[in-house]
């Protein structure tokens, strides 16, 4: 079953971006970018039943028609007369919406936006598509500054409760009414620990839904791992296949120990930097990982100060990532011993996630000289950084984020773990649960 037919009670955040988007006055094609699965296509589609009266929808995967249409001249007028004949559809600018799936497929379609934006900016387009497979057509340039953006991940925490019919504990962290969550805070640890096992990949979130079943889950996941080994073969430069997959599987490994940065040994034996480079940009560009780089000093921009040679890698869902490692899920669920040595892993996978959702923050994470205190993560919201520590139970200790405190003095410092929100003079403890929140916690607290 396709990914976009079993997400109908779903609800994506990313709804309402792409109406802002429609509402802009500047507005441009949109280009939609992530991983596979992650739901694309469903929100496209679902944007223009909900936005519009009408909906043009074209798949360029094995089009030898669309390869045609797009082949011969950029005039606007031809094209769009061509796209009503494909899909049967009467194109009106004011209220139909134009949909482009896999248009990397076809290097002139994706070509063709900038003439829809100079020439025809009053249609309405909305594209999905591989960003690295767009930049590799050296044949149709991609259309720099024509197109708007907007990045899908998987469903975050707070979109998978409300696809599990929790509205209600959606809407209380929404009020960030703290006393309120602590009384029912072992509901949120419950929904949190279901969400570490089965992740936010919309068809293995239904599947859940649907069927109650581990197992189900465990099966969809590695359904979707699989597909996206196929992909190393299918798409990756044939030299860069060997090294995408032994980096992909080292991935686990590295997050599982107290490493500082990634460390290429544990990939392969004398492994070195350079030999990788290509591989890790591939899995990057794709949406499959995510980098984090260290930062020795937190200015603003926080980008500015990134040491490229020290960064961490983390997986786009924290579901996969527990089918990597075959984690069970009583082990999971029940507390089990075994579990300790990867939970902080899991746990960190976990925030990350979250805080990729919030598209307009920079990540990073510090580390000092001496290698002897280390921040998880840094965000940098524009205005100035946070400091935020992970702990993947209730361990309120706080050694690192003092170290930092006093070398750089921020205005305030967060910590995420399993224990109830508090404020401690200059440290605030978020709930892990309620991470998706972090910035307008902090705005009530300062």
């Amino acid at each position: 079953m396709r990914t976009e037919e079993v997400m109908a009670a779903m609800y994506r955040e990313s709804m309402k971006k792409l109406t802002q988007w429609k509402e802009k006055k500047d507005r441009k094609p949109l280009i939609i970018q992530g991983a596979r699965q992650v739901g694309k296509t469903w929100l496209m589609k679902e944007f223009g039943s909900i936005a519009y009266q009408h909906t043009a929808y074209i798949n360029f995967e094995n089009n030898r028609q669309m390869e045609a249409l797009f082949a011969l001249d950029f005039n606007i007028d031809r094209i769009v007369m061509g796209l009503e004949m494909y899909t049967g559809q009467k194109i009106d600018p004011r209220t139909t919406l134009i949909i482009f799936d896999e248009v990397q497929e076809v290097p002139q379609a994706q070509s063709s936006l900038k003439y829809f934006f100079d020439n025809a900016p009053q249609y309405n387009i909305v594209c999905a598509g591989s960003l690295r497979g767009m930049a590799l057509h050296q044949s149709a340039p991609f259309p720099v500054g024509k197109t708007d953006f907007l990045n899908l991940y998987p469903l975050s925490f707070t979109e998978f409760m409300l696809a599990m019919g929790e509205a209600r504990f959606v809407e209380a962290l929404h009020s960030k009414n703290f006393e309120i969550i602590s009384v029912f805070k072992q509901k949120y640890i419950e929904l949190l620990k279901q969400y570490y096992f089965i992740g936010g990949m919309p068809e293995v979130v239904q599947s859940f839904i649907d069927d109650r079943d581990f197992g189900i889950v465990r099966q969809k996941q590695q359904a979707i791992l699989d597909a996206y080994e196929q992909d190393f073969s299918k798409h990756a430069p044939y030299e860069s296949v060997p090294r995408i997959r032994m980096l992909w599987d080292s991935i686990p490994a590295q997050l599982a120990k107290d490493n500082k940065k990634f460390i290429y040994k544990l990939v392969h034996e004398g492994a070195r930097a350079r030999e990788y480079e290509a591989a890790m940009r591939w899995l990057i560009d794709c949406g499959l990982v995510h980098a984090v780089y260290r930062v020795n000093k937190p200015g603003l921009p926080l980008k500015a100060y990134e040491v490229k040679s020290a960064f961490k890698l983390y997986f786009v869902d924290v579901g996969l990532l527990s089918c990597m490692v075959h984690l069970h899920p009583k082990t999971l669920l029940e507390r089990n011993d075994l579990f300790v040595e990867f939970k902080g892993a899991l746990t960190e996978q976990y925030v990350l996630q979250q805080l990729k959702a919030q598209t307009d923050l920079q990540i990073n994470y510090w580390m000092n000289d001496k290698g002897a205190a280390e921040v998880d993560f840094l965000l940098d919201d524009g205005q100035q950084v946070i400091p935020l520590e992970v702990k993947a139970e209730v361990n309120l200790k706080a050694k690192s984020l003092q170290v930092y405190r006093d070398l750089f003095h921020p205005v305030i410092s967060a910590r995420a773990s399993m224990a109830d929100y508090r404020k401690e003079g200059w440290l605030v403890n978020v709930p892990l649960y309620a991470i998706e929140y972090i910035r307008e916690i902090l705005e009530q607290t300062v």
